[in-house]
């Protein structure tokens, strides 16, 4: 059965991870990170060298002043009108655009073109691939780069998630996020007109823990 997706009761939910992250947006400093752990992995190198970027879900926005503070012409799409707001406010002021859409209407509605795309535990890992992944394609310039990474998929457990926000208490607010092997993910890449399909799990520094899923590919 497909994911059922309620943009307005998701918009709820980002906005509330907005508020309770507020703190990272006014309190901290630029960072680019692909994993979950500080200092951890590589670094925006995977993007190659662009002039223009394009982050879906973009989120606190850290990653993106980064690029920014760098002199990368540097956009975020985000879903929640609350985050948008603050990293507006936060990272603006370095060069750093933040538009409040949600990503598949934002992909077919602007025509504007980057040299690369890329998604930090963002819209890659809550969007259907099979709609999203052509959309990115064709907003890539030719050798442009898309690169994401988020929590490796349980074994076994594969497509679309269900995800509760705030545990299994309050309020019933959810979206879905979708995870595959890493041989799923190159193919769907593949299938989306993608090539030079990089993908791995990296592990965490401390043995036993959660590692991070980064895949890069060319258009």
């Amino acid at each position: 059965m497909p994911a059922r997706h309620d943009i307005d009761s998701e918009r709820e939910l980002w906005d509330t991870f907005a508020e309770s992250t507020r703190d990272k947006v006014f309190d901290s400093e630029p960072v680019f990170c692909w994993t979950q752990y500080s200092g951890h992995g590589p670094g925006p190198e995977l993007l190659g060298d662009p002039a223009t970027v394009l982050e879906i879900g973009c989120g606190t926005g850290r990653a993106l002043a980064y690029l920014a503070r760098q002199g990368v012409k540097a956009v975020g799409v985000d879903l929640s009108p609350v985050m948008v707001a603050n990293t507006t406010e936060r990272w603006g002021p370095l060069g750093a655009r933040f538009v409040c859409a949600e990503v598949l209407d934002h992909l077919r509605s602007n025509t504007d073109t980057y040299d690369a795309i890329y998604s930090i535990f963002g819209a890659v890992w809550f969007t259907a691939p099979e709609k999203l992944l052509p959309l990115v394609a064709e907003r890539l310039n030719p050798g442009g780069v898309l690169a994401f990474s988020h929590p490796p998929a349980i074994p076994g457990a594969y497509g679309p998630q269900g995800m509760y926000k705030g545990g299994f208490a309050g309020k019933a607010m959810f979206t879905y996020r979708y995870s595959y092997t890493p041989r799923r993910w190159q193919n769907l890449l593949l299938k989306a007109g993608f090539t030079e399909v990089h993908t791995t799990i990296l592990d965490a520094p401390q043995p036993g823990h959660i590692g991070t899923l980064i895949v890069n590919a060319t258009r």
